[in-house]
């Protein structure tokens, strides 16, 4: 049993390599997979990564649960997720800054606002600046741009008359619900109510996964219906790669809550003990906070 003012430092592992390998798996796969060619090898590197997270978090939780954590070692978890969380704000500060960048200074200096040379003698005869952007030189070159164009062929908001009807809507009422059911189990587990906790933490897992499909099925609407693509100009690009990313965050979030719902099935977690459900919930309401983010100058302000 651990005391304060020691710290349980566990035997020299192997975890830590698999992980890097792993990872490095993932990262040629999906650059291949990107490419056109097989996704084998990023599903080969996810299974590694996932296997090892899972043998990892299974030796850390039974270290806790066999009392071996000081409350020092405990602080450094919070302090590790506190600055996981804030490499993930600066991760998606950099794509809203690039949304900003593009919509208020890229546009206006293509136009010629700045300049005396304007967008059409840099790019082709015809270009107007304005925003979303959903053709590429290549496509206008080739005629290909009628495809693309027409506000029905984005997903921004499509008028009072249809809004029942657009997905991204009940994605956003769904997602904040989930923010409130979490707050709920948290509230539950604090004050030792073990059925509050479970049937809420439950509820939060069924929606994050309502949630992703709502969005596979948006993803299919813009590429089989709308068009819309990763090629459908700056536009294309930034949405899906801004959606795209945190729609893998909610999976990553889902999983976690999910883990931590098993968790408490198995009568893990007290009002004392509890920071691996505390460190998916706070995940969880980034991921929440991000897409009310997303919501707002993805599809509101597109």
């Amino acid at each position: 049993m651990s005391t304060e003012g020691e710290y349980y430092v566990p035997e020299s592992s192997k975890l830590p390599l698999f992980a890097a390998i792993g990872l490095g798996i993932i990262a040629v796969g999906a650059g291949s997979w990107v490419q056109g060619q097989s996704s084998l090898t990023f599903w080969v590197g996810s299974f590694v990564i996932a296997a090892t997270l899972y043998k990892w978090f299974s030796i850390v939780i039974n270290e806790n649960m066999a009392g071996m954590n000081s409350d020092q070692l405990k602080r450094s978890y919070v302090w590790g997720m506190s600055w996981f969380i804030f490499s993930e704000v600066m991760f998606f500060a950099v794509f809203f800054g690039s949304l900003w960048y593009i919509r208020a200074l890229v546009l206006p200096w293509l136009g010629g606002e700045t300049t005396a040379t304007t967008s059409n003698d840099l790019l082709w005869s015809g270009f107007e600046p304005t925003w979303p952007l959903m053709v590429t030189p290549d496509q206008a070159a080739n005629g290909e741009s009628a495809q693309f164009t027409g506000p029905e062929q984005n997903m921004s908001f499509p008028g009072w008359d249809r809004i029942l009807q657009w997905l991204p809507l009940w994605n956003t009422v769904i997602l904040l619900s989930s923010s409130v059911t979490v707050h709920i189990a948290h509230t539950g587990l604090k004050n030792n109510d073990r059925k509050k906790f479970n049937l809420w933490l439950g509820i939060t897992v069924l929606l994050g996964m309502i949630f992703l499909v709502l969005q596979a099925e948006e993803y299919i609407e813009a590429y089989v219906h709308m068009g819309l693509t990763l090629e459908s100009g700056i536009y294309g690009t930034i949405f899906f790669m801004m959606t795209g990313f945190h729609g893998a965050h909610v999976t990553f979030g889902t999983i976690m809550l999910l883990v931590q719902f098993l968790r408490g099935l198995k009568g893990h977690f007290n009002d004392k003990d509890q920071f691996g459900f505390e460190a998916a919930s706070w995940y969880w309401h980034f991921v929440d906070v991000v897409w009310v983010g997303l919501f707002l100058f993805v599809y509101i302000l597109a």
